[in-house]
């Protein structure tokens, strides 16, 4: 009998080393945020489902691209997961459950399903933080095997790696070593920092600085002295209203970042807040 799945803890993720943050525990414990009564149990067994149904075919192939391609196959094309092309930015793209339910996610939401299934059947397929669109990434004899989630796992060659990654590199194309560096496995945290940056992005595009704010203190759960997350909670805070807040995480993130580029307007903003003279817009 499967394992019931226990979620983690909020409060003791940042103290967990990238070994043992649970990936899918905290893809969950996400979207709960958003959805209180969400049933992690069902996600997880939705999950095992995939992992029964492949195992024996899995099992019985021998080199793990093979193997790949037939979990692939069942995720893409029996089952129907897709990317959500007509509508990316809809935060129900980011958030695990959804995406059992209506089979359409975002880049790493899918990629999160594919990791997650292809492990359990001994697969050790790895996440790649790459600009623009998260990719997967399995091992071969000669190299790596990257794969595109959100176009059902299909392979990428070198030629289209770099040219997807040169919009984000200045229109440089990278050299091998580069390559190489961007297509280093993510770690947990990693790929669990750009689900909620995702979010965090969708939410201020949309001016809902609850759930702004609420993405970037996820963060900070994650990496309590994260700068990015520090000064995108304080200005959402800022938006709301809490100035106490937003004083707070600004100051720390100008003291993390004295240099940053934004620190001359963050600074005027803190003497504002201090001297209660700022007006909120």
């Amino acid at each position: 009998m499967h394992e019931r799945l226990t979620l983690p803890d909020w409060n003791e993720l940042a103290g967990s080393d990238d070994r043992t943050l649970p990936l899918l525990g905290t893809a969950l414990l996400i979207a709960r945020d958003e959805y209180p009564q969400l049933d992690a149990d069902h996600c997880d067994a939705q999950i095992q489902a995939h992992v029964d149904h492949l195992r024996a075919q899995v099992e019985a192939l021998e080199p793990w691209p093979q193997k790949m391609a037939a979990i692939n196959r069942h995720l893409f094309e029996e089952v129907g997961y897709a990317g959500d092309s007509e509508h990316y930015y809809d935060p129900r793209n980011s958030y695990l459950n959804e995406v059992f339910a209506r089979r359409l996610g975002n880049p790493i939401s899918l990629a999160l399903v594919q990791i997650e299934v292809a492990r359990r059947l001994g697969v050790p397929l790895d996440g790649v933080s790459f600009p623009g669109h998260f990719l997967v990434r399995l091992p071969v004899d000669d190299g790596v095997l990257v794969m595109d989630p959100f176009n059902r796992g299909r392979p990428l060659d070198e030629d289209e790696l770099r040219q997807r990654a040169r919009p984000h590199l200045n229109g440089e194309t990278p050299d091998d070593r580069a390559l190489f560096q961007i297509l280093n496995p993510a770690t947990h945290r990693a790929i669990l920092m750009r689900v909620l940056r995702n979010l965090h992005g969708v939410y201020a595009e949309r001016d809902d600085w609850e759930r702004a704010a609420r993405s970037a203190d996820r963060i900070l759960r994650l990496s309590s002295d994260n700068g990015d997350a520090l000064r995108d909670r304080g200005l959402a805070y800022l938006k709301m209203g809490y100035k106490q807040g937003a004083r707070t995480d600004l100051a720390r993130y100008l003291q993390l970042n004295p240099e940053a580029q934004d620190a001359g307007p963050l600074r005027e903003r803190l003497v504002e807040l201090s001297s209660g003279s700022l007006r909120m817009n």
